[in-house]
């Protein structure tokens, strides 16, 4: 199987049931920044120390998000049954945070991004998780999505917060703190 179509040559691709959109469509934006987001969990995985024992989360969590992008890549009028997320994925998230602040300090201040090279790819993983957010809520402001995508994406920037205080106190560094000056 060849991997090249040609179609994006004019700028056009297909979605999964073959509607041909420009590439700049925002069903297209959405789920490709929802895969960039599934690459950018792919480093915080790989700086993860070896011992982390929540590396197996976040490997289900790609997988959730290509569930996700797989629905968002669906055209619209064809649907197809296909696995998605649902409540209880997004209460994993909620109950893994509150297991996890349980054994953090209070937050006093707001955090920078850094410390070390796991913690700076986190931040980076949750910034682009609200992008993605926002992508999927501007498409949802036009065409019928399944609100729990939303939902999750929104719990799961909130969770890779709480993931980087997690990393720097699992790898006793310091956090960055903000100060105004």
């Amino acid at each position: 199987m060849k991997i090249y179509t040609k179609t994006g040559d004019k700028g056009n691709t297909s979605l999964f049931g073959g509607t041909i959109v420009p590439k700049d469509h925002l069903r297209i934006e959405s789920y490709g920044t929802v895969d960039e987001l599934n690459s950018s969990l792919a480093l915080v995985i790989e700086h993860l120390s070896e011992d982390i024992a929540f590396k197996d989360q976040l490997y289900r969590i790609q997988h959730l998000l290509f569930n996700i992008g797989s629905n968002l890549a669906m055209d619209p009028n064809n649907k197809f049954d296909l696995p998605c997320v649902d409540d209880h994925d997004i209460e994993f998230l909620e109950h893994q945070m509150d297991e996890w602040n349980e054994s953090l300090p209070e937050l006093k201040s707001f955090i920078l991004p850094g410390g070390n090279k796991s913690n700076a790819f986190a931040h980076l993983a949750r910034t682009i998780c609200r992008r993605a957010e926002r992508r999927v809520v501007a498409l949802s402001n036009v065409e019928d999505l399944d609100n729990v995508i939303i939902r999750y994406l929104n719990r799961l920037s909130d969770y890779l917060f709480v993931l980087c205080r997690w990393i720097s106190h699992m790898d006793n560094v310091d956090e960055v703190k903000w100060t105004s000056s």
